[in-house]
This record gives C-alpha cells, sequence and structure tokens, in this order.
C-alpha cells in the first residue's frame, strides 16, 4: 500500500561507506527518508544507527546492483510504497585495482564493468520514472571521477562510461526538464576506494567526506 507522504525520497546508491555513507547522513539530516543501497550489510546498518541516533529515517537496501532483478524488484518497492524518487545519488563503484592495462584480472574486470557500467544503464532505466514522478522534477547526480593515467586504465574506463550516459541522459532531458541530470567530482578524499588506488597516500590534506556531501548538496539546492 502506497504511503500518502510529502517527505522527500532520496536513493542512494553505494551508502555502506565512504563518500555514499556521508551523502545519505547529509540527505538524512536536510528531512530525506534515505533508501540506502550497498552489498555491506553490516556498513548499511552502522549507516543506519547513526542516522537515527541523529533523528532521521532509512530504508535499507543490501544488494548487489550489478543483481538486474533485484534492482527492478527494489525500484518496484519504491514506486508502491511512496510513488517517486526526489534524489538519486549514484555513489556505487567496484573499484577495478591498479594494474597495467595489458595485465588486467580478467574476472575482477568483468565484475568492474558489470557493477559500474552495465548496472548505471539499467538504474537509469528503472529509476528515471521515480524521478520524473516527484514534485517539479527528481535530481539524479553521479558521484564522477576525471582521474586518468599509468595503471588506472580499467578504473578511468569504467569512470568515463559511467559519464557518458549520465551526460547522454542530461542532454536528453535539457529540453524537457521532468528529470535533472548532472555530473559532481569530489575532492579527493582518505576513502578505502581511493585507498586501494592510492596505497599509503598521506591523508592529511585530503577533504573530509561529509563535508564535500555538504558541498555537492549546497551547490544542487543552492540556499
Amino acid at each position: 500500500m502506497r504511503l500518502m507522504t510529502d517527505q522527500k525520497i532520496a536513493l542512494v546508491t553505494g551508502a555502506s561507506r565512504g563518500f555514499g555513507a556521508a551523502v545519505a547522513e547529509e540527505l538524512a539530516r536536510r528531512g530525506y527518508h534515505v533508501v540506502a543501497v550497498a552489498r555491506t550489510q553490516g556498513g548499511l546498518e552502522e549507516l543506519d544507527d547513526r542516522i537515527r541516533a541523529a533523528g532521521g529515517n532509512t530504508t535499507l537496501a543490501p544488494m548487489d546492483i550489478a543483481e538486474t532483478d533485484a534492482m527492478r524488484q527494489l525500484c518496484r518497492g519504491i514506486f508502491d510504497r511512496w510513488g517517486k524518487v526526489d534524489l538519486w545519488v549514484h555513489s556505487a563503484i567496484q573499484t577495478a585495482p591498479f594494474s597495467p592495462t595489458e595485465q588486467f584480472d580478467l574476472s575482477f574486470w568483468d565484475k568492474a564493468v558489470s557493477v559500474n557500467v552495465h548496472a548505471t544503464g539499467v538504474l537509469i532505466n528503472f529509476v528515471a520514472p521515480l524521478l520524473r514522478a516527484a514534485e517539479g522534477g527528481g535530481h539524479a547526480i553521479l558521484v564522477d571521477d576525471t582521474m586518468t593515467g599509468p595503471f588506472l586504465g580499467g578504473y578511468s574506463a569504467c569512470k568515463a562510461a559511467q559519464r557518458t550516459l549520465f551526460e547522454a541522459w542530461q542532454a536528453e532531458q535539457a529540453r524537457l526538464q521532468d528529470v535533472h541530470v548532472q555530473c559532481f567530482v569530489p575532492a579527493p578524499m582518505p576513502t578505502a576506494h581511493r585507498n586501494r588506488l592510492y596505497p599509503g597516500e598521506k591523508t592529511e590534506t585530503l577533504a573530509h567526506p561529509a563535508d564535500e556531501a555538504k558541498r555537492m548538496l549546497d551547490s544542487l539546492f543552492p540556499a
């Protein structure tokens, strides 16, 4: 049974840790009900504890975004319960390892393409109608990264594919304006994702995920 509510609904993919978790917490502080998606159930439960302790509320969805049927069921459940998504932040990433391009671990490469590229296209297909149902049109944000260079071929290729999908979607929506699409590149942050790409990096000068989450949302919804 669909709940009639004026509360804004946010879908955050990749919400169990790092920047995705910081975004989920900031959205909850701003009054959103957050549907938090990630594979790591323990991380989601810790996120839920923090959000509830601060007075917010979440729905946890511990699932793999690469599972098309699971994403279809999730989006159908969101529609049945709330009928809309006001904001989708796509932060999920399978970090392709730091590797020479000619020496990719091919099993990991297949997984990275499945999570980063295939799943992004699937989610756009499933989430777009939910965004379109939001008052004034919902917003979709890709958490982007433009890093390129030696040993980053796998990662950079995946991010470029995600970016291309979102930029095409953004151009298609430029006239209609019933879904508002953009990419956001956060400053380098001391996350597990970045540590995989830059092990041993000094983190003192890196940005805090909570600060970058606030910056992203302030840029989207300026006071």
